[in-house]
């Protein structure tokens, strides 16, 4: 997919992570982002790539190695990982949305308690996102009366309403059902190709596909392979990663992307 990729905007250098019991969950691991590249994180479960996210959105501590953000060098300094946090937008597996709060509230709620936006502003931004993600008639609805697809893209949304400079995807999809993922998918394509910034984990080989600038694919904590989508998947450079495409195609989350369909 040909565009326009900024410079460096995060590198992750020779990052260690060991999690209790010995398990080393981030082996030395080294990684460029570039502006508005779409880098996505794939590999068997346990390898490593959601660890990445949870330690560059500051979940979790690294052990050795650095992490810097727009030439801002995270590692040691806690406060400045604090500054950084809400330029760093996550989307889990679960939605986490406020059951007891409206889409739109749920939406405006951090930027007027963190950005300090006034409420007519954040609820402003908030109706023009959840026209963004397709939910503009559901502004004053509960999350409970809302599907699981509808609950996700509330939730990329509202990590939208921050402003961040960079999306991370943790399995944005994993807990929908086959029907509803199709219309994540759908938004998170459309951001990528807006030029945001983002890191993807997914198994969704036709997002990756599609989507991708970048495919990382990752096993027992270390990348494996890091190489441009379309070579990727035309010409795997690793047996390991070829071998995991074609268990994943065979799953069916190699699936069409949903708008070929």
């Amino acid at each position: 997919m040909a565009k326009q990729l900024g410079d460096p905007f995060i590198i992750i250098d020779e990052v260690y992570k060991t999690y209790p019991g010995g398990l080393d969950a981030l082996a030395g691991v080294s990684l460029t982002v570039r502006r508005s590249q779409t880098v996505v994180l794939i590999g068997p479960s346990g390898a490593g790539k959601s660890t990445i996210l949870r330690c560059l959105c500051g979940l979790e501590t690294i052990d050795r190695g650095r992490i810097v953000v727009e030439g801002q060098d995270l590692t040691a300094d806690t406060k400045l990982r604090q500054k950084m946090r809400p330029e760093l937008g996550m989307v889990f597996q679960s939605f986490n949305l406020f059951p007891h709060l409206t889409a739109l509230e749920n939406i405006s709620l951090a930027p007027i308690k963190v950005r300090r936006q006034s409420p007519e502003a954040a609820r402003t931004l908030g109706r023009e996102l959840l026209e963004k993600v397709g939910l503009a008639d559901k502004a004053d609805v509960r999350p409970s009366q809302l599907s699981g697809g509808q609950q996700q893209r509330v939730a990329i949304a509202r990590a939208l309403a921050m402003q961040p400079k960079v999306m991370l995807f943790d399995e944005a999809t994993s807990a929908l059902d086959p029907e509803m993922i199709g219309e994540v998918l759908v938004v998170m394509k459309d951001l990528a190709l807006s030029g945001v910034t983002m890191l993807v984990v997914t198994h969704e080989m036709g997002f990756a596909r599609e989507a991708g600038d970048l495919i990382v694919f990752m096993d027992q904590g270390r990348i494996l392979e890091e190489t441009p989508a379309e070579e990727f998947f035309r010409n795997p450079a690793s047996s390991r990663a070829g071998s995991f495409i074609n268990k994943i195609i065979e799953s069916g989350a190699g699936r069409p992307w949903p708008a070929d369909e």
